[in-house]
């Protein structure tokens, strides 16, 4: 009798202790008693009926993440892959609902998923695919929040985290891209070439004007020497012709010790003779002379014309005059 006792105790005590159980945090446990629901069990240490009782699934409380990809088609006929993450979790007081009225929740969300994608992209170009990803998005979170909340599930966030589009028409933007780059920087060469045109022109003007007024102030100078030579040379009895003279004498010599000075001059000064100096100077003095005389002759003739003509009206004068009498 004892060896029969023995064994029944035994496995008494291993169904008494087999219907302890353990539920983790964030997971609610669905308790079933000859397969109807009995009860939801939180986290912590519980006791289930031996035999009659049976736990019939845990329930993750947990945010968890269901990354779709879907193929879709945008508003010019571009077809594009893009990955939606929708990250939702399970609200703890309608856990029935979630363990009982759905059954392959996944499946569930990716289908909502794929209806309001492709519902809403074809709408739209491929550039405002990228531009609008958020409005996208967004609607996804709209609709599946309205589908499944009935079942216990809260979508937590909805995410387009990536927009492939097909491998010759991403290389067609690449080549767009880079043409509209390429042109950027061309206007912008053409634009620094210009300024620096520019400002070299106005910067050979600036120079241009500045050696303009130094050789003026250089000439004004020379002319206020010359005439201030002249006036010294007067003073002690040369008078002008034979000053001038000696000043062009003395400037031709200048000229020469400047060239010889200078080792690599190319420079050769012709002629080069003192007398070349004084005939220069003669045939000047003998330039301003004749044009001097021809103006005085120009002006005699004028004045001349002028007295012919006053005197032929006083003429006339006179003959009207009689002819009234």
């Amino acid at each position: 009798m004892e060896f029969i006792m023995y064994p029944i105790i035994f496995f008494g005590l291993i169904i008494v202790f087999s219907s302890f159980f353990t539920v983790k945090q964030q997971t609610v446990v669905v308790v079933e008693r000859f397969g109807k629901f009995l009860s939801l069990r939180n986290s912590g240490l519980h006791w289930k009926f031996p035999v009659v009782d049976r736990i019939a699934g845990r329930v993750n409380l947990r945010i968890q993440q269901l990354d779709v990809i879907i193929e879709t088609k945008t508003k010019d006929n571009v077809f594009v892959k893009m990955k939606v993450s929708v990250q939702f979790k399970v609200l703890q007081e309608k856990a029935y609902e979630a363990f009982y009225k759905l059954e392959y929740p996944h499946d569930q969300i990716t289908s909502y998923v794929f209806d309001v994608v492709r519902a809403e992209v074809p709408k739209l170009k491929l550039d405002d695919v990228f531009e609008r990803k958020d409005d996208i998005a967004i609607a996804v979170k709209r609709e599946l929040n309205e589908a499944m909340t009935t079942y216990g599930y809260d979508i937590i966030n909805t995410l387009i985290t990536d927009i492939d589009p097909d491998i010759q028409v991403k290389n067609a933007m690449n080549r767009i891209n880079a043409a509209d780059r390429e042109k950027t920087a061309a206007e912008y060469e053409a634009e620094a070439g210009r300024i620096r045109i520019v400002a070299k022109a106005k910067a050979e003007a600036e120079s241009k004007r500045l050696q303009g007024q130094g050789i003026a102030d250089q000439r004004r100078e020379i002319a206020r020497g010359l005439v201030e030579s002249v006036d010294v040379l007067n003073k002690v009895g040369i008078n002008s012709q034979e000053a001038s003279a000696l000043i062009v004498v003395t400037q031709h010599y200048d000229t020469l010790q400047s060239i010889g000075a200078d080792a690599n001059s190319n420079l050769i000064l012709l002629p080069n003779s003192p007398q070349a100096g004084s005939d220069m100077l003669n045939n000047m003095v003998a330039s301003f002379t004749a044009s001097n005389q021809v103006g005085e002759a120009m002006k005699n003739a004028s004045k001349n014309k002028k007295a012919n003509k006053r005197n032929s009206n006083d003429e006339n004068f006179g003959i009207e005059d009689s002819e009234e009498a």
